[in-house]
């Protein structure tokens, strides 16, 4: 797992998805996990939720993508978010989903 910053972020955004943007989390098939700090952190403050559990839902998010869970198709985000949400809760944090 490695933290960057937004620079790299882009850099391997754009070398690995062809994404012209930082992304907050990628996961590789060797599963490593990159974690864009100032994504994550500006997403947090957007979405209105404390940088421990974003950081924690992504953490999870890309966990599940390194063990073959993807959210390409309706049914493959659901069955993913159901799983991301099972394993927030037993580390303490709400579901991301819901928006209180």
């Amino acid at each position: 797992m490695r933290i960057v910053g937004r620079k790299e972020g882009l850099l391997l955004n754009r070398k690995y998805r062809g994404k012209g943007k930082p992304t907050n989390v990628l996961t590789f098939a060797t599963g490593d996990i990159v974690l864009c700090h100032p994504v994550i952190r500006d997403e947090a403050r957007r979405q209105g939720k404390s940088l421990a559990a974003h950081y924690a839902h992504l953490v999870v998010h890309g966990a599940l993508h390194s063990r073959g869970y993807d959210h390409v198709t309706n049914k493959q985000a659901a069955r993913m978010e159901r799983a991301e949400v099972r394993r927030l809760r037993r580390l303490g944090f709400a579901d991301p989903y819901t928006v209180e």
